[in-house]
């Protein structure tokens, strides 16, 4: 099936508040009509917290729009657009759908897979429900991340074609599951760990994983 683009958002950290405590964070983004890619970054769009955050590696956050219905039928709320801090709100391209490696073109823009997103507790923060990051893990909802690969605009109007699918074919789902719920599977994080085009991050979450099994 065709994806498209449902929503584009962007923005730079801001000063949020949950039950009465400040915190920073860039998570909170505004629907725009486009985007302006570079290798390092959306301009217009930054994190707080470079650490753990942002980099080459993690330039576009996407999330599936599919998973909006259930999270708003589980919690019982309407939730808002980039409510998961993402760039692109996509259709057709969930975490078993799309895998490390595969290219995209959007706009002018040529986007790889890079990894999974991993989930922290400022999402719970952000949409005030107190169980989301936990539901999050158990489900696999946790979107992924674009590197660069050409500079160009996204606009909200922009095809999305696919370029190359990766020949090892390991999708977002696959390492989430392997990672968080099927940890001693060493045939299957030794795959994982064969993927060149897997990012750094992710390279060393699941190395920690082999040498603790290998110990």
């Amino acid at each position: 099936m065709t994806s498209q683009i449902i929503w584009l958002s962007k923005g730079t950290p801001k000063t949020l508040s949950h039950k009465g405590i400040e915190f920073r964070s860039g998570i909170s983004k505004d629907p725009v009509e486009s985007l302006e890619v570079t290798f390092e970054r959306i301009t217009g769009d930054d994190v707080e917290n470079h650490e753990f955050h942002g980099g080459s590696e993690r330039v576009i956050c996407v999330y599936p729009y599919e998973h909006y219905a259930f999270w708003e039928k589980t919690y019982g709320t309407t939730l808002p657009k980039a409510a998961f801090g993402e760039n692109l709100t996509l259709t057709n391209m969930q975490e078993t759908e799309v895998c490390i490696g595969d290219i995209f073109q959007i706009g002018d823009a040529v986007l790889q897979i890079s990894q999974g997103r991993f989930p922290c507790s400022t999402i719970n923060k952000h949409t005030n429900i107190n169980t989301l990051l936990n539901k999050i893990v158990e489900k696999g909802y946790t979107g992924y991340f674009f590197r660069v690969l050409k500079e160009g605009i996204i606009t909200s109007h922009s095809d999305i074609k696919i370029l190359e699918k990766h020949t090892k074919q390991i999708s977002i789902a696959t390492i989430h599951n392997t990672y968080f719920h099927n940890k001693k599977d060493l045939s299957q994080i030794e795959y994982i760990l064969s993927l060149d085009e897997l990012s750094s991050e992710w390279k060393n979450r699941m190395i920690k994983l082999y040498d603790q099994l290998k110990a």
